[in-house]
């Protein structure tokens, strides 16, 4: 249960992060392919292969791979999720003698790049750079939803806590939010520099570039992404661009990417709730150092600790003692004592469970989030190119909606959970993440906008097969008129039964051509021989008006 504010004791120093591990997790949309908005691709397989093969390579995981690599960690992931959610994670399972298909795999392809080795970033303009560990650079794509997401992990030790926190706020941002009066960066990096094994620098932010991203939202209407992650994600490149590439994404969700963190302090006791305010709403520092001072007026943080906190081990007991779960919804962190053996175990302690369990709920609740704003967007599209007046337009337009329809119940039934686990630390954390993004609500959201798009095609077409069945009785009943009247006890008009052949033909095509020509000119008048057929049948209506809904029927210019 949540507890209340815990203050730091008088003689304690401010903690020292002893070791940190960030992860940014970056959903991003991408652009359909071919002419079929929306439907089932496999966008992994326009990555790159052979001679040519970039950076990406499909990670065989530990399922899949050699089994001396799959370790108890591994196990214990896997065995924390309910089993419909394994099926998504994991794939279905694997008998004797039952062949491995398609239908088996993971709802997920996972692909690695092992280039890029560390990250030299400066925080701020004049502070000492620092180098992080990159520990991997995955891109995670997904069965039947245009959706990926682009996880990047690093690590540092001994760090400063106003370090980490910078680090925190600062490192997971697609590009500036703006400059200030000298040009420089607000809140993002001042600058970042991906490293190779050799320390070579493979790509730099171009932050101070200020011109270069004022135009390109001038030009483009949308913005420019940091050169620093362009580099990362190629060959996906922007959509709004004139970067050539067949795969291309789009940005879905605030320019900060969601992020967790793993902080191993010296002494947790020792933050002050500013600290742990700054750290589970990723504020990053406040004041000088050992200032108190809060990001935001007390009033609204009245509620930090119970809506923001999981403390369950929040106390001095237990195999990690003093253990806490800030989640925000956007952040996910996890503060213990770097002391602890259990804490700080790899295997079976509080990081591999924050690097395998956390990761993948967290991965799958902003997952979730860019599914169903992809949706929306797809749908915002398709209204925005409709034309009525254009009857292919119409016909994509609807091709849109029933692909969107199709794909948004295919994300239902496989990606859609309200519980991703039954014990109790994992099935908290996901209702914290669930709720602070607001997914049940989003999820009610895109259903119905979906479904009244669904009742719009259903009703119109209803309207289309009932017009045409009005249309085809009017025309069935003045064609009843004629053979009726000509079919009367067997009556010819013309008896040319023994006619030659040349002149019986010559009838035929006469009486065929003018057949075919009332035939016509009554379904151009089927609209308006409709409405007269009301009128006739009306027993209110004077013989007068019959007389005119009939005089109508004939009458030129628009209904």
């Amino acid at each position: 249960m949540p507890s209340q504010p815990i203050e730091p004791s008088p003689q304690l120093s401010p903690p020292h992060v002893q070791r940190m591990h960030q992860i940014l997790l970056w959903p991003l949309r991408l652009m359909p392919l071919g002419d079929a908005p929306g439907a089932p691709r496999r966008p992994w397989e326009l990555l790159p292969k052979g001679a040519e093969a970039g950076p990406w390579r499909e990670l065989i995981d530990e399922y899949t791979g050699d089994p001396a690599s799959f370790h108890e960690r591994h196990y214990q992931e896997f065995v924390t999720f309910l089993p419909y959610v394994q099926r998504f994670l994991y794939g279905d399972g694997r008998s004797p003698g039952r062949p491995l298909d398609g239908r088996s795999e993971a709802g997920m392809k996972v692909f690695r790049r092992r280039d890029l080795a560390r990250l030299r970033v400066c925080p701020r303009p004049g502070a000492a750079p620092l180098t992080l560990d990159v520990v991997h650079v995955d891109l995670y794509f997904f069965f039947d939803v245009d959706v990926v997401l682009l996880n990047v992990e690093v690590s540092a030790t001994d760090l400063e806590l106003r370090q980490a926190q910078e680090l925190l706020y600062r490192l997971g941002r697609a590009y500036p939010s703006g400059w200030d009066a000298q040009g420089l960066p607000l809140h993002s990096l001042a600058s970042a520099e991906w490293l190779d094994a050799q320390g070579r620098v493979l790509s730099a932010s171009d932050a101070l570039e200020r011109e270069h991203y004022i135009a390109h939202v001038q030009e483009h209407r949308a913005p420019c992404i940091a050169e620093h992650w362009a580099f990362v994600l190629r060959p996906l490149v922007v959509d709004h661009s004139n970067e050539p590439g067949a795969l291309r994404f789009r940005q879905i969700e605030y320019y900060r990417m969601p992020m967790m963190a793993y902080l191993a302090l010296d002494e947790p006791l020792a933050l002050s709730r500013s600290d742990m305010v700054s750290l589970g709403l990723v504020t990053g520092p406040q004041g000088k150092p050992g200032s108190q001072q809060l990001p935001f007026a007390e009033q609204h943080l009245h509620d930090f600790e119970s809506k923001y906190c999981y403390d369950r081990f929040w106390g001095d007991a237990g195999a990690a003692p003093n253990t806490r779960y800030l989640c925000s919804g956007h952040s996910l962190v996890v503060i213990g004592r770097a002391d602890s053996v259990f804490f700080s175990c790899r295997d079976r302690g509080v990081l591999a469970h924050f690097r395998h369990q956390h990761f993948m709920i967290f991965l799958i609740a902003h997952f979730q989030k860019a599914s169903l704003l992809m949706f929306s967007d797809r749908l915002v599209e398709a209204l925005r190119r409709l034309n009525v007046q254009d009857a292919e337009n119409v016909r994509r337009f609807k091709r849109a909606i029933r692909s969107s329809f199709e794909g948004f119940l295919r994300f239902s039934h496989r990606y859609w959970f309200h519980e991703v686990a039954e014990q109790a630390q994992s099935r908290a954390l996901f209702r914290m993440c669930a709720n602070h993004l607001e997914l049940p609500v989003l999820y009610a959201e895109v259903k119905e906008r979906i479904t009244d798009m669904s009742a719009y095609l259903e009703t119109d077409s209803i309207r289309r097969q009932a017009n045409t069945v009005v249309r085809l009785t009017v025309v069935t009943i003045v064609g009843l008129v004629g053979t009726i009247t000509t079919g009367f006890l067997g009556m010819n008009l013309l008896a040319e039964a023994e006619a030659p052949l040349s002149e019986r033909l010559l009838y035929f095509a006469l009486v065929l051509g003018v057949t075919i020509a009332l035939t016509v000119y009554t379904m151009v008048k089927s609209k308006r021989l409709s409405d007269f057929l009301d009128v006739l049948s009306d027993e209110r209506m004077s013989a007068w008006n019959k007389w005119r809904a009939f005089a109508a029927v004939w009458r030129s210019g628009p209904d």
